[in-house]
C-alpha cells in the first residue's frame, strides 16, 4: 500500500497543502472525500460514534485510529487508550496531535496484551475485509478482552443501494461471495492507492457471526442511513 489515505492526513496535520482523497468503489462511482472529516471534534460526529465514546471503558484499544480523534476525545477525559493503525503516516499525525503512545501495527499482530473496550470504528467492519475473514477477526479480538470487557463496532447494511424489483426483491449484481464485500480504490494528488478489499456487514450477519464465535452480540442503537452501533461481549 502507498499509504495515500494517511498522507492526506499528515499533509492536513502539517498544513502541507492538503487536499480532499478521491474514493470509487465496486457499486459507487467516484466521490470526494473531505479529509478535514478525519479531524472532527466531539461535536461534529455521528451519533453512532458518540455513543460509543459514552460508552468506551477502562483500558481502551482504538483499531484504525485514523488521525486520532476518538482517541484525542477519550485522552482528553482520562482514560488510558492505545491508538494503532497500520498506516504509518496517519500514526505520524496522531503523534502530532499529541497521542505519544500511537503506535504503527495490525490489530492481528497483537498479542500478548488485554483490553476492557476495544473500538472499531467509521465502519469498524472494514478491516474484516471479507465475509470468510470475520470469524478470524473476532477470535483474535476475543483475545484481546478482558473479561467483562467490549468490542464496539459499527458498519452499514448497504443492502439500500441495490435497485428494488416490483416484489420488493434487490437486484444484486454478484461481484462477491457477499453484497457488503468491496474493492476501494483511493487517489490523491494524482496518485493511485492499490485497490484493497474493505466489508459492510449488515448487523443480522454480524449477530450470527458472533453467535457462531462463542460472542454475544447486542445491538446499540441505529443511525439514519442504515448504519448501526453494536457491541460483542464474551
Amino acid at each position: 500500500m502507498k499509504d495515500l489515505l494517511g498522507k492526506a492526513i499528515l499533509d492536513f496535520q502539517t498544513n502541507n497543502n492538503p487536499e480532499n482523497v478521491i474514493t470509487e468503489t465496486t457499486i459507487s462511482e467516484a466521490d470526494e472525500m473531505q479529509i478535514e472529516y478525519m479531524f472532527r471534534s466531539y461535536n461534529d460526529m455521528p451519533k453512532l460514534e458518540k455513543e460509543a465514546l459514552k460508552l468506551a471503558k477502562g483500558e481502551i484499544l482504538d483499531v484504525g485510529c485514523g488521525a486520532g480523534s476518538h482517541a484525542l476525545y477519550l485522552k482528553e477525559n482520562g482514560f488510558d487508550v492505545l491508538p494503532i493503525d497500520i498506516s504509518e503516516n496517519a500514526i505520524k499525525a496522531c503523534k502530532l496531535r499529541g497521542l505519544e503512545n500511537a503506535e504503527v501495527i495490525d490489530v492481528l499482530d497483537i498479542k500478548n496484551q488485554k483490553f476492557d473496550t476495544i473500538l472499531l470504528l467509521m465502519n469498524g467492519t472494514g478491516i474484516f475485509g471479507k465475509l470468510n475473514k470475520v470469524a478470524q477477526y473476532l477470535n483474535h479480538l476475543k483475545e484481546l478482552l478482558n473479561d467483562g470487557g467490549q468490542i464496539l463496532i459499527d458498519s452499514s447494511d448497504l443492502i439500500y443501494m441495490f435497485d428494488e424489483d416490483e416484489d420488493g426483491g434487490k437486484w444484486i449484481p454478484m461481484h462477491a461471495d457477499y453484497y457488503g464485500e468491496l474493492v476501494f480504490n483511493l487517489s490523491y494528488k494524482g496518485e493511485n492507492e492499490d485497490p484493497f478489499d474493505w466489508l459492510y456487514l449488515d448487523y443480522n450477519t454480524l449477530q450470527n457471526a458472533c453467535f457462531a464465535n462463542n460472542l454475544i452480540c447486542e445491538l446499540i442503537l441505529e443511525g439514519e442511513n442504515f448504519d448501526y452501533l453494536a457491541r460483542i461481549t464474551k
